[in-house]
């Protein structure tokens, strides 16, 4: 029976979770809101806020759990990507705890560790199932052969949905972070603006075109009338909403086309969007799929999706050397 405490701090979340024999047992996450005043993750403030916060999310775990330290079998932390002081902060202490406790170390791919977030709780897909991965970051289809093999079939070539959501609505005039505000706004509005969807190949993505099509397109509209983007702020966030859901969603259907895969998840941040979560479940019953999405909780960055990798790796009896060092674009 194996318990461990997994930590994760890629980039401005501060969590940790204890996970016993494959059940989280707690999830704890500390948010830093320095940053909404620079509009973006400033990489010093996020380190120092790590520092600050990493030892409290700990404690805090570990009570919620009511464990002591010496009671964990392995401590596990992202070990890439992400900001690298943000990734030196988590690595460095869990380090040091596996050498205070000598325990096992286990160092977690963050991608990886968010398609396996589709593990966490019931009802979980069944292998090999693909998985749509939509971060800030990174925008991935993945294969799951299993827990611990993975391939990746498509990823982004230039920017991110995230990172998509979050530079529009930039130019849109919304405050940081922008994404979950045009998601929003997107409710209450009509998908009637029509915007560029790059033609990328096989199973890749490209959202820079989609970027300088809105940014080209509002330009033109503020010149006839400055007024322009207030007057249909909930109508634009509808429209840039439904492109991107369409671009991911194209893409993801292609894949199980090829495959001929039916269970179907979706994981990371932009996998909270409601209207890419509704899209991909109609999607799913249209396509006669079985469909996977985390809870809430699970889709941003959380150390239970640490935690649940963890598990598993603990099982293969994959541990990682105290040499081991964070990267901010290791590939899995």
């Amino acid at each position: 029976m194996s318990t461990i405490l997994a930590i994760e701090s890629s980039c401005d979340d501060t969590s940790a979770a204890i996970c016993t024999q494959g059940r989280v047992v707690c999830n704890v996450i500390a948010n830093q809101t320095v940053h909404r005043q620079y509009g973006g993750v400033v990489p010093e403030l996020a380190s120092r806020a790590h520092m600050q916060n990493i030892l409290p999310v700990v404690q805090q775990a570990l009570h919620k759990a009511g464990l002591a330290p010496q009671q964990l079998d392995a401590i596990a932390f992202t070990q890439a990507p992400g900001l690298i002081g943000a990734l030196l902060v988590g690595s460095s202490f869990a380090k040091s705890m596996a050498l205070a406790l000598q325990k096992p170390l286990i160092a977690v791919h963050h991608m990886q560790a968010h398609v396996l977030a589709n593990l966490i709780s019931q009802p979980q897909p069944s292998f090999p199932f693909l998985c749509l991965t939509v971060s800030g970051g990174h925008t991935q289809i993945v294969l799951c052969h299993s827990p611990l093999s993975m391939e990746v079939l498509g990823q982004t070539i230039d920017d991110a949905a995230g990172e998509a959501f979050d530079k529009i609505a930039k130019l849109l005039g919304l405050p940081y972070p922008g994404g979950p505000l045009i998601d929003l706004n997107a409710a209450t509005g009509q998908p009637e603006f029509v915007f560029a969807e790059p033609q990328v190949p096989d199973l890749n993505f490209s959202f820079s075109g989609l970027k300088t099509s809105v940014l080209y397109f509002l330009q033109k509209q503020e010149r006839l009338n400055p007024a322009f983007v207030a007057q249909n702020l909930s109508n634009l966030c509808a429209s840039v909403q439904h492109t991107i859901v369409s671009i991911l969603l194209k893409k993801l259907k292609k894949a199980a086309e090829q495959t001929g895969i039916k269970q179907v998840c979706l994981a990371g941040g932009v996998s909270a969007n409601s209207g890419l979560r509704t899209a991909f479940e109609q999607l799913g019953l249209q396509q006669g799929w079985q469909t996977y999405v985390p809870a809430f909780e699970y889709c941003t960055d959380n150390a239970a999706m640490i935690a649940i990798t963890a598990h598993y790796k603990f099982e293969a009896q994959e541990f990682s050397a105290l040499s081991a060092s964070p990267s901010p674009r290791a590939q899995w």
